[in-house]
C-alpha cells in the first residue's frame, strides 16, 4: 500500500513517514501544497494524509481537486484548528477522517490502518494472472502448483502493477512512477534487481509466468508456453 503525506512541518512529516514505513507502507512526502496536489493527482496512492494549512495551496483546495478528478485514495485531514466548522468542511468535502493537532502518532497509524483495511475489504484481496495469484493483504504469491512464497513490499507493488497491466507493455518510466513514486531517483539496475528477485520466486514456486523485456520499450508479463 502506498501513502502520500502532505505536511509543511518537516519534523512532523518525517516522523510520521518513518513510523508508517515501519508498518510496511510505501510512503512519499510533499512539504507544500503545490507539490502535494501534483503528486495526489497522479492517482498512485491508496491513502493521502493531508494537512490543511499549507504554503501555495491549502488542504481544502487539494481535497477539492482530488474529488473533482475522481482520485480513489482515502484522505485523512490533519489540522491545528479545533473549530468544528473546519472538520465539517473537510468531511463534507469528501475526507474520510480528520485528526486534530497535536496528535499521538499511534492514533494516526491506527486511523490509517482502519481506512486501508476498509479499502481492501471493498476490493479483491487477490489478483490473478495465468497460474499465479497475488494476495495484496498478506503479500504472498501463490501458484496452481500448490507452492507459495512471500514477497517484499517493492516486489508486491511491482507485481501488482505488472498483473494489472498484463495486456500492454509498460515502460520503465511508468514503473518508476507507480512503484517508486514521482521524483524518484531510482537507477535502472535497481529495477532490474527487483525483476530478477521476482523471476527467481516465480521459478521457485513452479510458475510458467515470465517477465518479458521488450528491448527499448519496457516489460510485459507472459508465460513460457506462449
Amino acid at each position: 500500500m502506498r501513502i502520500l503525506i502532505v505536511e509543511d512541518e518537516k519534523a512532523i512529516a518525517d516522523v510520521l513517514a518513518s513510523r508508517l514505513r515501519k508498518e510496511k507502507y510505501s510512503v512519499d512526502v510533499s512539504y507544500d501544497g503545490e507539490e502535494g496536489c501534483y503528486n495526489a493527482l497522479t492517482d498512485i496512492y491508496n491513502l493521502i494524509i493531508l494537512d490543511v494549512m499549507l504554503p501555495y495551496k491549502d488542504g481544502f483546495q487539494i481535497l477539492r481537486e482530488i474529488k473533482e478528478n475522481n482520485i480513489s485514495a482515502k484522505v485523512i485531514m490533519l489540522t491545528a484548528r479545533s473549530d468544528i466548522s473546519d472538520k465539517l468542511t473537510g468531511l463534507e468535502g469528501g475526507a474520510d477522517d480528520y485528526v486534530t493537532k497535536p496528535f499521538h502518532i499511534d492514533e494516526v497509524v491506527a486511523r490509517v490502518n482502519i481506512q486501508l483495511r476498509k479499502k481492501i475489504n471493498k476490493e479483491q484481496n487477490t489478483i490473478d494472472f495465468k497460474d499465479i495469484s497475488l494476495n495484496l493483504k498478506s503479500s504472498v504469491l501463490y501458484c496452481t502448483t500448490g507452492e507459495s512464497i512471500e514477497v517484499s513490499l517493492k516486489e508486491l507493488l511491482l507485481l501488482e502493477y505488472l498483473i494489472q497491466n498484463s495486456s500492454i507493455i509498460v515502460s520503465k518510466e511508468q514503473i518508476y512512477d507507480k512503484v517508486w513514486g514521482p521524483y524518484n531517483e531510482i537507477e535502472s539496475n535497481n529495477l532490474e534487481a527487483y525483476l530478477s528477485f521476482i523471476r527467481k520466486k516465480l521459478k521457485l514456486i513452479g510458475s510458467k509466468v515470465t517477465i518479458k523485456a521488450i528491448r527499448g520499450i519496457g516489460y510485459r508479463l507472459g508465460a513460457n508456453n506462449e
